[in-house]
């Protein structure tokens, strides 16, 4: 190990700090890099943006696998249009090459030697040394390695774009994410306008971090305040809450909606988009042996605002503040945030990040934070101008939130 020498690691900025966020800081020399979406979320386009933004600092190769030369080079007038610039500073060191045959693209590797290669995409690509068609295991597989091999020899980043299955997982063999330094995935409704990028491995950073972006009519954007997406409007309604979740280092608040009603079947409905349905059940048990509510008659939906898929327990106490809302009809008071992990036994949970949590929400106009006992920031929250409530279970949490014992009057 002594004998081997440090090299400085100098990462390539891609020209989004969206990108380079979820990335760990930027492109790494050598490095593999495995983008996958669904057909249409725009995975081209943010290579070429990037592309076009590398360009102008470094030598970059797109080779387009699935589109003619003319294909890509409308798209990047467009973009070129979109950015009101001329595109010739940019073009000086892009090339463009659209081929499939593996051999054609490894010869361009080695004569031009860049700093970052694009592979649009890796199923496209064939190795006229095997039998098998273009897409499948073997040639994937074959293709990959060479690419791997020759971008670890010249130091090259090679960013490949992946399909996915019907089932949302990455096309191909399952050793090209071992092969790969970092699998990105590229997520969002294709009837909404924000796409989200996510790292599910990251040899060089933390996977935990999220970019956001918003589809235009001229390209990809990124969205500098994140927290806008996933708020509901101004006017607050009956089973709204907000939350604040973290996605790495970046806190999003986030609008949860609950709608109780009377079920009309023997086993009443359970529908949650954005939240695990089993973390839901969960929930709404400890609200029925702590609080007393017959919720196992009525039919319960949930949604988290904007698509956004929230995963840690923090969201807890807003799953059930929204839920004992619309359950109650009580509106929650304008400006309040629910912090905090629900227990089986119905008390409250501290969570990790609650400072930078409470300042996002403060940033945003938020004036009341119901948190779990014992977080000592009553004086931060106090200078960010955050009425700070602090509880221990579920029930106190409620009454602090919406002013009422929602255990009372059942219905």
């Amino acid at each position: 190990m002594a004998a081997v020498g440090e090299r400085p690691l100098q990462r390539l900025a891609s020209g989004y700090g969206e990108l380079d966020r979820v990335l760990g800081g930027g492109l790494v020399p050598g490095s593999l890099v495995l983008l996958g979406g669904d057909p249409g979320i725009g995975k081209s386009t943010l290579l070429l943006q990037s592309a076009r933004s590398m360009a102008a600092r470094t030598s970059v190769l797109y080779v387009s696998a699935e589109e003619s030369a003319q294909q890509v080079k409308l798209r990047w007038r467009r973009l070129a249009e979109a950015e009101r610039a001329g595109a010739g500073e940019a073009q000086a060191d892009l090339q463009l090459l659209s081929e499939t045959d593996l051999e054609l693209v490894l010869q361009e590797l080695e004569s031009l030697r860049p700093a970052v290669a694009i592979i649009d995409s890796i199923q496209a690509l064939h190795d006229g040394e095997l039998s098998s068609a273009p897409g499948s295991v073997a040639q994937v597989r074959e293709c990959a390695a060479a690419l791997a091999r020759i971008a670890k020899r010249q130091h090259t980043a090679l960013l490949l774009v992946g399909h996915v299955t019907k089932e949302g997982a990455l096309a191909g063999p399952k050793v090209l994410e071992h092969l790969v330094d970092a699998v990105l995935t590229f997520e969002g409704d294709r009837f909404a306008s924000h796409r989200l990028l996510r790292a599910v491995k990251n040899r060089f950073g933390a996977t935990h971090e999220l970019g956001v972006f918003e589809m235009r009519d001229r390209g990809l954007a990124e969205v500098s305040n994140p927290s806008e997406l996933f708020l509901g409007g101004e006017e607050p309604s009956s089973g709204t809450a907000t939350i604040v979740a973290c996605e790495g280092t970046r806190p999003l608040v986030v609008e949860l909606q609950a709608l109780v009603s009377t079920t009309s079947y023997a086993s009443p409905r359970r529908s949650a988009t954005g939240i695990a349905v089993n973390r839901l059940h969960q929930i709404l048990a400890v609200l029925e042996k702590h609080l007393g509510l017959p919720l196992s008659r009525f039919d319960c939906y949930l949604a988290v605002a904007g698509g956004l898929e929230v995963e840690e327990p923090a969201a807890d106490l807003g799953v059930a503040a929204a839920v004992v809302a619309s359950y109650r009809d009580l509106t929650l008071p304008s400006g309040t945030v629910l912090i905090g992990e629900l227990g089986l036994g119905g008390q409250l949970r501290p969570v990790s990040q609650l400072e930078l949590r409470l300042g996002e929400a403060a940033r945003l106009g938020f004036n009341r934070a119901v948190v779990p006992r014992g977080s000592g920031l009553g004086p931060v929250a106090a200078g960010l101008g955050l009425q700070l409530l602090e509880a221990g279970s579920i029930a106190e949490a409620l009454v602090a939130a919406l002013g009422v014992n929602p255990a009372d009057d059942q219905a």
